[in-house]
């Protein structure tokens, strides 16, 4: 049994005509009335009662109804937990740098995120640009403030506006 199918037939409930339930799902009323009769097949019993102007339930349809309420109910509650579950980012992000300036960039940048993203975490390794590049390349370290020239081909980056200057330089 189908979950489209099951919508199907409790629209068929619902509009207590066949026709009306197919133009209401925008589908042929012969795909729906054969949808329907391979579900009673598939199931071994009848579950409507086919009067001249609507349809009604058999006892067996009235339980079908039932429960096709509650599995719809179910299914449709999963989907919007799975949607909710990934629009939800959570997790750790690990950042590397050396002593540069740019890291004074980083407080703002990590609240600006924690804000919209308030289950990430954040950790803070600092080292000299070979030692963060390695944890980078082990999958140690997911971001890497470094400062050029390093080997880009590698990585994924973004250059930072402003330049590095040594501190004795003026």
């Amino acid at each position: 049994m189908e979950i489209r199918v099951l919508r199907y037939f409790l629209t068929v409930v619902r509009e207590e005509s066949i026709t009306r339930a197919a133009e209401v799902l925008h589908i042929t009323q012969p795909t729906l009335s054969r949808q329907l009769s391979q579900m009673e097949d598939q199931m071994g019993v009848k579950l409507f009662v086919r009067g001249s102007r609507k349809i009604s339930l058999t006892n067996e349809g009235l339980l079908l109804r039932r429960r096709a309420e509650e599995i719809l109910e179910l299914v449709d509650k999963t989907e919007q937990e799975l949607i909710a579950q990934e629009e939800q980012v959570e997790g750790s992000v690990s950042i590397g740098c050396g002593d540069l300036r740019t890291v004074q960039r980083l407080p703002e940048l990590i609240r600006t995120f924690h804000e919209k993203y308030p289950l990430v975490t954040f950790d803070l390794y600092t080292a000299t640009a070979d030692h963060v590049t390695e944890r980078m390349d082990r999958g140690l370290t997911d971001i890497g403030l470094l400062l050029e020239p390093v080997d880009l081909e590698k990585y994924d980056f973004i250059r930072l506006a402003g330049k590095e200057t040594c501190a004795d330089d003026k």
